[in-house]
């Protein structure tokens, strides 16, 4: 067993501390065996998790998982550390720098009227519009990712003028993926310009595409509880219907507002 001072509160220092003898020797065999690659989805999830504990409004919620992202962190800086490459202090040291360069308005000692994006540049290194879009990360959500692709190609002029040129370009992108599908040919691709065409319109409207798929996602959950309770309510399961029943409940709970007219039709009747 490993000693460690249980206390009423703990610190960031003490997690900093539990982190590595977890993964010391005589620690936790599965936290040693670990790496950046193993445990990446972890971090991912743990993002998200925090994302929906905003979402919800919920600062318990939002502190728990705030904590297993702070976990991640230091889980990962205690790898690096091990292989001698750099300490959490250097992840610390790396991050109060960037910030205080890209805050000369605050803190002097450079161009104050530099944009964020520009100052992000000098930072980088990057010296032409190109290299800005390949500093966009891959690992993003593809709507995301594709937002900001956009966002830096309209600041070298790369832009629609309106969202009617955008809505052609998606007009022209279904075209091109109805024959890719009729070919079955490129279809991955064309789908893919699509999207991303998709995603234009959302722009000029200052809407999240992210936010706006996740909004479909739960009508499609609504839509298809309501459809299966109907189905329960006839005494059977949904692989009981075919296709177009199924679709039948599907165009009622989309568009419930023909029933209620139908339901007083038939009280006026």
């Amino acid at each position: 067993m490993i000693n460690f001072e249980r206390k009423e509160a703990y610190k960031v220092e003490d997690l900093r501390q539990l982190v590595a003898l977890l993964r010391g020797p005589g620690g936790c065999p599965w936290d040693a065996a670990q790496s950046h690659e193993s445990i990446r989805r972890n971090f991912i999830e743990e993002a998200y998790e925090v994302a929906e504990a905003i979402d919800e409004g919920d600062p318990v919620h939002l502190k728990e998982e705030l904590g297993d992202v702070l976990l991640q962190v230091l889980f990962h800086a205690s790898i690096e550390e091990d292989a001698g490459r750099f300490t959490l202090d250097d992840v610390a040291d790396g991050i109060c720098k960037k910030l205080i360069f890209r805050h000369p308005h605050v803190f002097g000692g450079g161009e104050e009227t530099a944009s964020w994006e520009d100052l992000k540049r000098q930072e980088k290194g990057q010296a032409t519009y190109t290299e800005t879009l390949q500093g966009v990360a891959k690992s993003l959500p593809g709507l995301w990712r594709a937002e900001k692709l956009q966002i830096k190609a309209a600041k070298a002029g790369f832009e629609w003028p309106n969202v009617q040129a955008a809505m052609e370009k998606l007009e022209e992108e279904m075209d091109e993926l109805k024959s890719a599908v009729a070919d079955d040919t490129n279809v991955e691709e064309e789908l893919g310009d699509v999207l991303f065409a998709a995603v234009k319109i959302a722009r000029f409207f200052q809407i999240d595409a992210e936010d706006a798929l996740a909004g479909t996602c739960e009508k499609f959950v609504r839509r298809f509880a309501g459809v299966e309770a109907a189905v329960t309510a006839q005494g059977k399961d949904m692989k009981d219907l075919d296709v177009s029943a199924l679709m039948a409940l599907w165009n009622r709970e989309k568009h419930p507002e023909n029933q209620e007219r139908k339901g007083n039709d038939n009280e006026q009747n």
